[in-house]
C-alpha cells in the first residue's frame, strides 16, 4: 500500500506517519509540506491508493488543489485532514470528489476507521459535520453514525433500505462504487454515502465483510455473489 500525506506542519505530519505506520507497517508513507511538493510527487508517481492532506498549505488554493489532485489521479481517494470546522468547506470538499474530511482534532483509532472505511469505497463524514445535501441519506448516516457499539446488528439490518439492498447485492456480485452507480442511476458519492451506512449498520468494515454478513442474516441469497 502507498500512502502520499500532505501538511505544512512537521509536528502534524510525523504524528500521521505513526499513525498509519502502525495502522499497516507495510505501508509506503511518502510526506508532502505544500501543495507545490504533492504536484511534483504525483507528476512522478501514480501509483498511490490513498491520499491524506490538509487544505491550508501554501503552493495553491486549496479548491483549485484538489480539483486538479482529482484530475491527476481520478481513481485515488482523497481523505481532508484539517483543523478548519466549517460546514461549507466541508460540502465543498465533499462536492468535488474527496471521499473524507477528518478534523485534525480526531483520535487516533477515528482517523484508522475513517482510513479502513474509505479504503472500503465508503465516504467518512463525523456525524457533527453532516450537511443537508442528499439530506434523506444524510440523515441515515447520522442515525448510524449515534448508534452503540453493541447495537444488535439484526435489528440494525432491518433499517436497511431497500436501495441500500440494491447497492449490497451489486457489491456482492463485484460490481465497484462508479459501476453502481451507473446501473442504479445515482452520482458515486450517493453510493459511497449507501455503502458507508451499510458497513455501520451490519458493523463491518469492508465490502466483503458486508456481503458475508448479509448473507448470513438472510439479506443477500449465496447466488447473488459474483454472478
Amino acid at each position: 500500500m502507498k500512502i502520499l500525506i500532505a501538511d505544512d506542519h512537521e509536528l502534524f505530519l510525523k504524528g500521521l506517519e505513526m499513525i498509519l505506520n502502525d495502522y499497516n507497517k507495510d505501508a509506503e508513507i511518502v510526506s508532502a509540506k505544500s501543495y507545490s511538493d504533492i504536484f511534483s510527487i504525483i507528476a512522478k508517481v501514480k501509483d498511490f491508493d490513498l491520499i491524506l492532506t490538509d487544505l491550508a498549505m501554501p503552493g495553491a488554493h486549496w479548491l483549485e488543489a484538489i480539483q486538479k489532485m482529482h484530475k491527476e489521479l481520478p481513481e485515488t481517494p482523497i481523505i481532508i485532514l484539517s483543523a478548519v470546522f466549517d460546514r461549507e468547506v466541508v460540502q465543498k470538499t465533499l462536492d468535488i470528489g474527496t471521499a473524507g474530511y477528518i478534523p485534525k482534532t480526531s483520535s487516533r483509532e477515528v482517523i484508522i476507521s475513517a482510513v479502513n472505511l474509505v479504503l472500503s469505497g465508503g465516504v467518512y463524514i463525523p456525524a457533527e459535520l453532516l450537511y443537508n445535501n442528499e439530506q434523506a441519506e444524510l440523515d441515515i448516516l447520522k442515525s448510524v453514525e449515534n448508534m452503540s457499539a453493541n447495537s444488535d446488528i439484526k435489528n440494525n439490518a432491518k433499517i436497511l433500505s431497500p436501495r441500500q439492498i440494491d447497492v449490497l447485492k451489486l457489491i456482492a456480485s463485484g460490481k465497484s462504487n462508479k459501476q453502481i452507480a451507473y446501473e442504479l442511476g445515482l452520482t458515486e458519492g450517493t453510493v459511497k454515502l449507501h455503502v458507508t451506512a451499510i458497513l455501520r449498520l451490519l458493523g463491518v468494515y469492508n465490502r466483503t465483510g458486508a456481503v458475508a454478513t448479509a448473507t448470513h442474516l438472510g439479506l443477500l441469497n449465496e447466488n447473488e455473489q459474483n454472478k
